[in-house]
């Protein structure tokens, strides 16, 4: 059986929602942040050397990264599913935006997130970084005007890694103006499988008021 080492406000609730979409079985062993520094705790480098969230043990395998993850979770226990035809188009873009989140479109939000700490001494980078930022959204909000989800009319591995760094745009106020981002994240926020695995994921800024 699969285990997430779950932590609090991660990335690690989007395999929480796969897994729950995929109607798997598994088991959550939760962690949480320093409340000081809001950096994971020590203890997760006991499952791996990162120490980082997600990963995740299935017999004697442990993976890290989230891409690596769905992969691996859709490839062993997927039966095919949320997994474009080989040889496709929609494999090609499935396999393009399964890169993409934590690749191109992550690292302006990381950016900002790390030189806001900075105050003035950011001041150089910050034209350059929120630039970045419209240029990557400015991206995804012209896919998402043509597409039901980011491959088509069907939910695929793509959507469990591009709801993050849309989640936490939209949670930050960036998503003013992009009503197609807006859209694709309010809708992936009604569905079934994400309320279920946000129920057990436990505190999750980035998700939709439950309250």
């Amino acid at each position: 059986m699969i285990t997430v080492h779950h932590l609090n406000n991660s990335r690690s609730q989007r395999i929480l929602w796969l897994l729950e979409e995929l109607g798997s079985d598994y088991e959550i062993k939760r962690y949480e942040r320093d409340k000081t520094t809001n950096r994971a705790p020590a203890e997760l480098k006991a499952i791996h050397p990162l120490g980082k969230s997600p990963v995740i043990t299935d017999g004697d395998n442990v993976i890290a990264e989230t891409g690596a993850i769905v992969e691996y979770i859709l490839e062993n226990h997927g039966e095919g599913r949320f997994i474009p035809e080989a040889g496709t188009e929609d494999y090609l873009l499935y396999r393009h935006f399964m890169h993409y989140a934590e690749g191109s479109a992550m690292l302006p939000f990381l950016l900002a997130l790390y030189t806001g700490y900075l105050g003035e001494a950011a001041a150089p980078l910050t034209p350059i970084i929120m630039n970045e930022i419209k240029a990557q959204l400015d991206y995804i909000e012209y896919h998402l005007i043509r597409s039901h989800y980011m491959v088509g009319d069907e939910l695929t591995g793509a959507d469990f890694m591009m709801i993050f760094p849309l989640e936490a745009a939209k949670a930050r106020g960036r998503l003013l103006g992009y009503d197609a981002c807006v859209e694709y994240v309010e809708k992936i926020h009604k569905r079934p499988a994400y309320l279920k695995a946000l129920e057990k994921g436990g505190d999750y800024a980035f998700g939709p008021d439950v309250s």
